[in-house]
């Protein structure tokens, strides 16, 4: 059975030490929804929200965050990322806008939690800009959806298809 790895024998939080791991490539590609009345995906497609460009805000927003995610999440280890995008897709049947965050490095851990909080961050930004219009909005499935690198090596979401 797996371990939680932020805890010493004495159930003390600790930053696990990643001092003797390989340096490897690492990505991670998270997934995330904001579900919204037609009005506001339509004000959002058409840029037409007085706040601006909610997407290209949005965008610059999770790259923040994922620069940023040591700062916010306790015990993650600061990161010198090489790559983060943050792409959108508007899904009008569904009402909804569809993010993915994808970060990369060469390092000693993980990007999962950069790519997730881009997505994250990405969202609320959605919201906040968008609540004057729709309160009613749903952030919804925010997911790790691949990462390759590291020991664990390759892993897919169940369902998708991959290596």
């Amino acid at each position: 059975m797996a371990e939680f790895t932020h805890f010493d024998g004495r159930g003390n939080a600790q930053m696990v030490d990643v001092t003797d791991k390989a340096l490897t490539q690492r990505e991670a590609v998270a997934s995330g929804r904001v579900f919204m009345t037609a009005q506001t995906l339509q004000m959002i497609a058409e840029g037409s929200h007085k706040k601006g460009d909610v997407l290209a805000i949005a965008r610059i927003a999770g790259i923040q965050a994922a620069k940023k995610t040591a700062d916010l999440i306790p015990l993650c280890h600061p990161l010198m990322l090489s790559s983060v995008k943050v792409d959108f897709s508007l899904q009008a049947d569904q009402g909804c806008v569809d993010i993915e965050a994808r970060c990369k490095l060469a390092g000693q851990t993980g990007v999962e939690m950069e790519a997730l909080t881009a997505v994250s961050v990405a969202a609320l930004t959605i919201y906040d800009m968008c609540k004057a219009v729709d309160k009613g909005m749903r952030i919804c499935d925010v997911q790790l959806e691949e990462k390759t690198g590291g020991r664990s090596g390759h892993w897919l979401r169940a369902g998708e298809t991959g290596e």
